[in-house]
């Protein structure tokens, strides 16, 4: 075989790592990939943690241990977060996005690729370290970037359905109040979850926390842990939600009287962290 060259191994070593973020890759794993000893593979890894560092193009870390190596991370600072974020809200903002009824259009922005990724990484960022084992969302505005961020943190996307189907074979079912006041339904497959796993919720949307908070309960039913929830948008009535600790990127405030929406960025996004 070829020799490989150093800036040829470390390409492809950032394509792997980022392709597949929060993953362990052993260094053995690398090493029988170009064929190199392990000393050389710790030379570039530290060169690549520090282009990763230098450019904000998240994190790079070590993980020690008989099981150890290195893995990918799509961490967000805050700075850039929120100006992202604060775009966003300008696009959102204005007359032109209110639709009748009161309700803001945002379909564009939930189908755009590029956005709905950074969304996720952003979100991400945040949940790192609560080490949930998957993203639940409901059905179906929420899906994209509950999806995104899912693959950001490196665990599966479950998504929780408004009917039984029956190619999800047994499921469990629960009513709850949506925001409306309304009895809804819920349900989820028995073989999607496992008992005493950590769960995140993500959503599009937040208004009452009816729908959220019916995620929780189901969750319950399964006996899994949810460590935290997030979403795109929270509205900023009712002040208190049916849900706490919650995390949405921006915060909507709609003026009927004018059909003027205010999009804001989110409180905790202006830390600095």
């Amino acid at each position: 075989m070829e020799k490989i060259r150093r800036n040829e191994r470390m390409s492809a070593m950032m394509k792997i790592l980022t392709a597949e973020p929060n993953k362990i890759f052993t260094l053995s794993y690398f090493c029988d990939l170009f064929g190199a000893a392990k000393s050389t593979m710790s030379e570039d890894i530290d060169l690549l943690r520090e282009v990763v560092n230098q450019f904000g193009l998240g994190e790079l870390v070590t993980v020690t241990g008989a099981a150890g190596g290195v893995r990918y991370r799509t961490k967000v600072k805050r700075p850039a977060a929120r100006q992202f974020v604060g775009d966003l809200c300008q696009k959102l903002s204005g007359p032109g996005r209110v639709l009748p009824g009161g309700f803001l259009y945002s379909s564009d922005v939930l189908a755009d690729p590029e956005v709905v990724s950074r969304m996720g990484e952003i979100i991400a960022t945040e949940y790192y370290a609560a080490q949930p084992d998957f993203v639940l969302t409901m059905e179906t505005k929420g899906i994209p970037v509950a999806y995104a961020t899912a693959h950001a943190l490196g665990v599966p996307l479950v998504i929780a359905r408004r009917a039984s189907k029956a190619y999800e074979g047994s499921e469990i079912n629960i009513n709850y109040v949506t925001g409306s006041g309304s009895i809804g339904t819920m349900s989820l497959s028995r073989r999607a979850v496992k008992e005493g796993s950590r769960c995140l919720i993500v959503d599009d949307f937040l208004k009452g926390g009816g729908t959220a908070k019916g995620m929780v309960d189901l969750m319950r039913e399964f006996g899994v842990d949810v460590v935290g929830s997030a979403f795109v948008m929270s509205t900023a009535k009712p002040l208190r939600k049916r849900i706490t600790g919650e995390k949405s990127l921006m915060v909507l405030e709609m003026d009927t009287e004018t059909e003027t929406a205010l999009v804001k960025p989110a409180f905790w996004l202006h830390g600095d962290a």
